[in-house]
């Protein structure tokens, strides 16, 4: 049973519940995140919260990850539960999330936070925002759906749920023109946030690799469908490229504790365990240590581009998914550094045309034309400057002040 949002108070702040009809001493908001991503976004949006409001005590609640609970998040349920990746694949938990979304949709009618945001998980959140909006709740959602790439009408089902969305890329703003939502792009924190990372020579020293080998990181994914879905397949590329040259180093990054054993799991069954060196959360150190990146589709190809990093891109979902999901597809790609580019800039092998032989050969390519690739990227890597902090503060604060005129 979850604690009461009066109890929550109590716990965090030792005083009475009825300190919530104090406006000025506490903000309670409530957040929702579904997956690593969303959780480091998570983090940085409490961190703005409190400059943004640095007299208000801030007691936030819902579902986050380990950033956001470094930063005094309460998080009711564990994050992994709503991690889950394709179209059919979730239906196997959706006793589950159903029940979850209720629980918190209760919650939050019987004792309104100031708003409720939305972090990426659009099928879950969405929903949850819809039925607390008509509650008369504030609400809003960091990310877009994927409007551009597939199921354009969500730009609807965005407008009914929630008052404020806030955009990671400067084109999203536009698509919903026609609705009636504040759309804002407020940037990518990942800008600022790689802007000063040490240098390749510093991120081999702090991972034991030798400064002038050649190194090739290896990123899964962060969650465990992405990982049984690519893993094994990336690490038998890994091995075809080691077997033209048994000098080149292997980095494959874990996000946490289940996807290591998982990760470990698979490199005992490939026989693979002394050729690969498994690390744990050190994934933009892995990508930083690298010449060449070969990773899952998703935000980390972000981070490779920012970081400058030639890449590969590989995506596989379930095959119902997949025959789903390339009918639905408005653009070519699954990449967001070719769709910020508008172009074929990164090679990706999607589905059927994923296979360890494709995957070695184009890494073996970018091992030599890997500058190419980076210099082509370098307009869309412009096109993301904004002040990530600044802005979502701003936009939240815009949101609380609608609130207390109503």
């Amino acid at each position: 049973m979850l604690p009461s949002a009066a109890s929550f108070v109590k716990i965090l702040n030792g005083s009475d519940a009825d300190s919530l009809s104090r406006p000025g001493d506490i903000l309670r908001v409530a957040m929702v995140a579904g997956e690593s991503s969303g959780d480091l976004l998570g983090s940085r949006v409490i961190r703005s919260l409190r400059a943004q409001f640095p007299n208000r005590q801030l007691l936030i609640e819902g579902i986050g990850g380990e950033a956001m609970q470094a930063e005094g998040f309460h998080s009711l349920y564990p994050m992994e539960r709503l991690a889950v990746m394709g179209l059919i694949e979730p239906l196997g938990r959706l006793p589950e999330l159903l029940r979850i979304r209720r629980e918190l949709y209760k919650r939050w009618r019987e004792s309104p936070p100031a708003f409720f945001l939305g972090i990426d998980a659009p099928d879950f959140n969405l929903g949850l925002a819809r039925r607390l909006r008509k509650t008369g709740l504030r609400t809003a959602q960091l990310v877009s759906p994927t409007v551009w790439a597939w199921r354009q009408g969500r730009v609807h089902t965005v407008a009914k749920s929630v008052d404020s969305l806030l955009c990671l890329f400067p084109f999203e703003p536009a698509l919903y023109d026609d609705v009636s939502v504040s759309a804002t792009f407020v940037g990518h924190p990942l800008v600022a946030e790689l802007r000063d990372v040490p240098g390749r020579e510093s991120a081999r020293r702090d991972l034991g690799i030798d400064a002038g080998a050649v190194v090739v990181a290896l990123l899964p994914g962060s969650r465990g469908s992405e990982v049984a879905q690519l893993g094994a397949c990336l690490i038998e590329a890994g091995r075809l490229l080691r077997s033209r040259d048994s000098t080149r180093q292997l980095l494959m990054p874990a996000a946490n504790d289940e996807r290591m054993e998982q990760c470990r799991e698979l490199l005992r069954g490939a026989g693979a365990e002394s050729e690969v060196h498994l690390l744990k959360a050190c994934s933009r150190e892995a990508m930083i240590a690298a010449d060449v990146v070969v990773l899952a589709s998703g935000t980390a190809t972000l981070e490779a581009m920012l970081l400058q990093r030639p890449m590969v891109i590989a995506y596989r979902v379930a095959k119902t998914s997949w025959a789903l999901m390339s009918r639905l597809a408005l653009t070519p790609f699954v990449g967001l550094p070719n769709i910020l580019a508008g172009g074929p800039v990164v090679p990706e092998l999607l589905q059927d045309a994923l296979s360890p032989a494709a995957l070695a050969l184009e890494a073996e390519i970018l091992l030599t034309e890997g500058e190419r690739q980076v210099a082509e990227l370098q307009p869309s890597l412009l096109s993301l400057e904004r002040d990530f902090d600044a802005a979502v503060g701003e936009a939240l604060a815009d949101l609380l002040k609608s609130r207390e005129s109503v």
